[in-house]
């Protein structure tokens, strides 16, 4: 073979060296990218915000966590106000805008003050509502309790806490919420023509402390007055502080809402006749996983009504320590 013919072979083969090299990295960098997660600006963020600082929402923190476990792609964040207000619940909407979010599912304060964020945030990300609803807003659904329905199973309570008629009092954080103005008609509802006389609803903005202030000043103001009911869940434990701090357990009936721990052990001891609980776990849980099918285009999550009703219980001397089980199981302790 001449030299000519050896430097022509010779060019050859380093052109094929060349293209099998070149063939095996895009095959390399095919697999990687294949294999690569989803970098951060592929990730999708969802807000989970409540009304107010409480335990109650333990439960439902639980439930975002199981959700962002089982959602590759998503991120999501919970969100508590520092207090309980439509200007504090508003500044967070914001800067969540600010930072590009995706979704919101959100316990309004004040829905009728909160329309033109709310529609904001409807405009640029997906908005569920939960716990309480704005149904004048642009949200998508509401996920979490019928209202009117649990002040009803507490009319109930209330009712089999004097059957003769009495005197009661109802405690809320404020009836700006919707959830608070729904559990009141419910209730009112339910007692009619009982004999039970509702002497005023007091609230308390958020404020424990106030709210256990409001239960001793009833106490004081109203030294025979028969029921005080809780309607949020850190009103009942602030109740039950004044109604034992006054001595008078057994003498007052005490009627809550929710499974806070305090409530529950007082239904043990038999000072408290029963609370009607949600399922605040669901609320954290269906919201989050929900949004983020209705975002992947799964429009069929949401019912027809944009209503997704999730059951409430009474729990009394009857289920109280079954329940006290679930509710370890639930918060893993």
């Amino acid at each position: 073979m001449s030299y000519s013919s050896d430097k022509t072979a010779a060019s050859l083969l380093r052109k094929l060296s060349l293209g099998a090299l070149l063939a095996a990295g895009v095959a390399s960098f095919a697999a990687l990218t294949a294999a690569a997660p989803a970098s951060a600006q592929d990730t999708k963020k969802l807000a989970f915000v409540v009304n107010v600082p409480a335990d109650f929402w333990k439960f439902a923190r639980v439930g975002t966590e199981k959700a962002d476990a089982e959602l590759p792609g998503y991120e999501v964040e919970f969100y508590i106000p520092g207090e309980m207000s439509a200007a504090a619940q508003k500044k967070i909407l914001e800067d969540l805008l600010a930072k590009g979010i995706d979704g919101v599912a959100i316990s309004p304060v004040n829905p009728d003050d909160s329309t033109a964020i709310l529609n904001e945030v409807a405009s640029k990300a997906v908005l569920f509502t939960h716990d309480a609803d704005a149904p004048n807003s642009d949200r998508v659904m509401y996920i979490g309790t019928d209202n009117v329905a649990a002040g009803r199973q507490a009319g109930e309570l209330m009712k089999k806490a004097l059957p003769d008629g009495g005197t009661a009092m109802l405690f809320v954080g404020t009836m700006d919420a919707a959830n608070a103005r729904e559990r009141s008609q419910g209730i009112k509802e339910a007692i009619e023509g009982s004999g039970i006389e509702i002497i005023d609803i007091r609230t308390d903005g958020g404020d424990q402390t106030k709210a256990k202030a409001n239960a001793e000043d009833t106490l004081s103001k109203y030294p025979d007055i028969d029921l005080l009911v809780g309607l949020w869940a850190y009103n009942t434990p602030q109740i039950y502080n004044a109604v034992k701090a006054a001595g008078k357990q057994g003498q007052v009936k005490i009627v809550g809402f929710d499974e806070d721990q305090q409530t529950l052990r007082g239904i043990v001891a038999g000072d408290i006749l029963g609370t009607v609980v949600q399922q605040p776990y669901e609320f954290g849980y269906q919201s989050i996983i929900k949004m983020a099918k209705y975002i992947d285009g799964d429009k069929s999550v949401v019912p027809a009504n944009e209503l997704d009703i999730v059951p409430t219980q009474i729990i009394d001397s009857s289920n109280v320590e079954e329940f006290i089980e679930t509710v370890k199981a639930t918060l893993g302790n």
